[in-house]
Order: C-alpha cells, then structure tokens, then sequence
C-alpha cells in the first residue's frame, strides 16, 4: 500500500509550492464512517483534502481515468474508485456502501463540479443520501484558494454537521434536499468564517 507514501509526497508539495495550511483535522473522528464534504474549486482538491486528514481518504473518480495507464494504478492505490458519470453507476453506489459500513473516509464534493467562479454552488443529493443511509459522520471541509503556485492555501475540518433530526426520519426528497441544505451551509460558513483570517 502506497497511500503513506503519496500522503507524505502531496503534503510536502502543498508546503513547498502551495504554503498550505490545515486547521481542524481533529473535528474528523478517528473511528467509524465519516463522510468529508468539501467545496470543489480545482483538479488538486482531492489529494489536497485526502492529504490534510489523519485517514485514509476515498474518492470517486470518473470512470476514464483509470483506462490511463499507470495513472489508473497510482489514484487506485491512492483511494479512488471509479465511477461513470451521467449513469446510475450500481457498483460504485455498492462501493459507496461498503466502505461506509466497513467505518471507513468518504471524500466527496457535493457541488458535483468544479466551482469556476470559486464560489459555493448548489449542492447536488449524494452525500446527504449516502449520510442518511448509513449513518455516517458528515464534516464539512473549506478548500480556501485560490489554488495557484506559491499563493497561500487553506484546508479547514469543520465540526461534524448536525443531522441528528433526520434520524429515524423516512430519507425522502424533501428530507434529503433538508439536509443537502445542511450541509451546504456548514461547508459555506467554514468559508465565510476562515477566508480572511
């Protein structure tokens, strides 16, 4: 297993060429199911938010890059899992499932894509749902850029979000896009409240 190895490799990039800065990775429980739901405004986000956190962290990634030789190896071996985009992907939902149920780190961006403004978009249902479901941990992470070479970076762990009144709640429609709202928020507040400390 690499993933040791790429963590110490992307952290040191991220001091060297980024001078991050990460606050809150205590707010990420050390046991159980955890769900990390972050802003998304570059292609780094991922190693960036995988890096700053204690576990391992697992991403979805789409499905085309893992036909690209060794570059599919290297984000396997790194936690991603692929996913096909614009399709109800089952095996990746499985996959979801079972790394939730196994206590493993989900890292998603709810927005579903990059932010080209930097600004928080629309939160699309997925992590709510997997939340709901399975009765994972939600903590929101702030990506503060902008993402460019030798400008400061920020990585902020929220404190977990508080589902707890959609406990034993039926997951419709209505309570997702509740929680979806949730989360959301938390994710913008973290934003809001470090951008210019």
């Amino acid at each position: 297993m690499l993933y040791g190895f790429f963590r110490a490799l992307f952290r040191g990039y991220f001091q060297v060429f980024h001078r991050w800065q990460v606050s809150g990775a205590e707010n990420v429980p050390q046991n159980g199911a955890v769900i990390i739901a972050a802003n998304h405004i570059s292609n780094l986000d991922p190693p960036l938010v995988g890096s700053g956190c204690r576990r391992k962290v697992n991403f979805m990634a789409k499905a085309e890059l893992f036909k690209i030789p060794v570059l599919g190896w290297l984000i396997r071996d790194f936690g991603a899992f692929p996913v096909r985009r614009g399709a109800g992907d089952r095996a990746a939902l499985r996959t979801v499932f079972k790394l939730l149920d196994e206590g493993q780190v989900l890292g998603l961006f709810p927005e579903g894509t990059r932010s080209k403004s930097g600004e928080v978009e629309e939160g699309q249902s997925g992590a709510a749902t997997f939340a709901l479901r399975s009765g994972a941990t939600v903590v929101p992470a702030a990506i503060i850029g902008p993402v460019k070479l030798f400008k400061p970076l920020r990585l902020v762990y929220g404190k977990p979000v508080d589902l707890s009144r959609f406990q034993g709640v039926k997951a419709n429609k209505e309570i997702i896009a509740e929680a979806t709202e949730e989360i959301m928020n938390a994710i913008e507040t973290l934003i809001e409240e470090h951008r210019h400390r």
